[in-house]
């Protein structure tokens, strides 16, 4: 009997111990929903409180994002792929709505150009800033300021190229002017090339404008009106960047749609053709062929260089013009992005990036301790044809007294903020992986 009593004094205990295991577990629960109900509603104060334009011009509450992921650490990957390895293409993807927004505007940022300024300018969308690029296959975190900045102490840094580069650069700068606003140390005369300096970590910032990267004689005013053919140099780069060359640790650098324009072509000095320059006697040349001898003369001196900068080359950027060019009336009144397979490359983008991406897998094999990386962001930027300025790289071009007055559209750069935000992702995402 005894025996009995005590057997069941036992069970009565083990019943009660796995029944106080259950309401540790339910209350262990409920801890860890409200912690993360809390957690996500002060995240969201903390992101719209970013989202303010200018006195005149609020931006509506951020639209429902697909997918949304908050990343409390850069980076994170929670696919198991490295970032930017071979198993997972940052560059091959698909926008996806971004409930976050902006991580800057016109008013937090006054770096940015009069003709990107497309809030201040009265554009009346704003849905063109609520996406993000993501990858397919992993993750991309969004841009750390701090942590670049870290990465950045007592190093330099220069974008060298046309007008997207600048483009570029001002979008970075905005980006880290939420931690520390920069200095700018120099401008050129025409305020085409610049360099900023961050007194807290010395760090360098430069744009050096070298739209062909080599030695050109350039007749036009800054609204893209010529007086006369280009005349380019197919065998010598320009000396503005090659001169600054070993003062920079990084460099990003990218050729254009500068080369599609008129021009007279010369090696050794002398005239051998010209492109659309409808010239007697001057044998036309393809536009590839001088886009070819430029990108192999600059990756040839950027690879057998004694200095050993780590260097990005970003492909060419296409253009989203409708029913015309710049300078006869084209247009883009697009509001939202493509999806994959909704549009396709124009031919002379198409032949760009061939020329490119041969042109680099080429230079891989003659490496000589250089890092080169690929920053192939022409697909990625193909999909945003809602992302440019448009009429609005003029203040409110609609409110002119002559209504007949022709207004001039911009559908080659971005809107800031904008789509080319992402680009930085990108290149952090790279500069991490090394």
């Amino acid at each position: 009997m005894k025996n009995m009593k005590l057997t069941m004094n036992n069970t009565q205990l083990l019943l009660n111990h796995k029944q106080n295991h259950v309401y540790i577990k339910i209350a262990i629960c409920l801890l860890v929903i409200w912690f993360t109900y809390h957690f996500y509603s002060s995240t969201s104060i903390q992101f719209s409180s970013l989202i303010v334009a200018d006195g005149d011009h609020k931006l509506p509450p951020p639209l429902p994002a697909a997918n949304p992921t908050l990343f409390d650490q850069f980076p994170v990957n929670n696919t198991g792929i490295p970032q930017g390895s071979l198993e997972c293409d940052i560059f091959t993807g698909e926008w996806v709505r971004d409930r976050a927004g902006p991580r800057y505007t016109n008013n937090s940022c006054n770096t940015i150009e009069h003709h990107q300024n497309c809030m201040y300018n009265g554009r009346p969308d704003t849905d063109y800033i609520y996406w993000r690029w993501s990858p397919f296959g992993c993750e991309l975190p969004a841009f750390d300021g701090k942590l670049f900045l870290h990465y950045m102490r007592n190093k330099s840094m220069a974008f060298i190229g046309d007008s997207i580069s600048r483009n570029h650069v001002q979008s970075l700068l905005c980006i880290l002017s939420q931690v520390e606003e920069a200095i700018e140390v120099y401008h050129d005369e025409e305020y085409r090339s610049k360099r900023w300096f961050f007194g807290s970590y010395n760090f360098t910032l430069s744009v050096i404008w070298s739209p062909f990267l080599l030695k050109a004689d350039i007749f036009e005013d800054n609204d893209g009106h010529s007086s006369g053919a280009i005349e380019l140099h197919l065998d010598e780069l320009d000396s503005v960047w090659v001169n600054e060359f070993t003062n920079f640790n990084y460099i990003m650098i990218s050729g254009g749609k500068w080369f599609l324009k008129t021009a007279v072509y010369y090696e050794n000095n002398t005239l051998i053709g010209c492109h659309s320059c409808n010239k007697e006697n001057v044998t036309e040349i393809a536009f590839n062929y001088a886009y070819r001898k430029a990108i192999r003369a600059v990756l040839d001196f950027i690879t057998k260089s004694d200095h050993k900068a780590y260097t990005f080359f970003r492909t060419t950027t296409p253009d989203h013009f409708e029913n015309g060019e710049w300078n006869t009336g084209g247009h883009c009144n697009r509001t939202g992005p493509f999806k994959s397979g909704e549009v396709n490359m124009r031919d002379v983008d198409m032949t760009m990036r061939d020329v490119e991406l041969e042109e680099i897998e080429n230079a891989k094999e003659l490496m000589n301790g250089s890092a080169l990386r690929l920053f192939d962001t022409t697909r990625l930027s193909l999909l945003r044809p809602d992302g440019h300025p448009g009429p609005y790289r003029a203040f409110h071009p609609f409110d002119r007294k002559d209504r007949n007055a022709k207004v001039q559209n911009d559908c080659l750069h971005w809107c800031l903020p904008g789509p080319i935000d992402s680009w930085n992702d990108l290149m952090m995402n790279l500069l991490l992986q090394g």
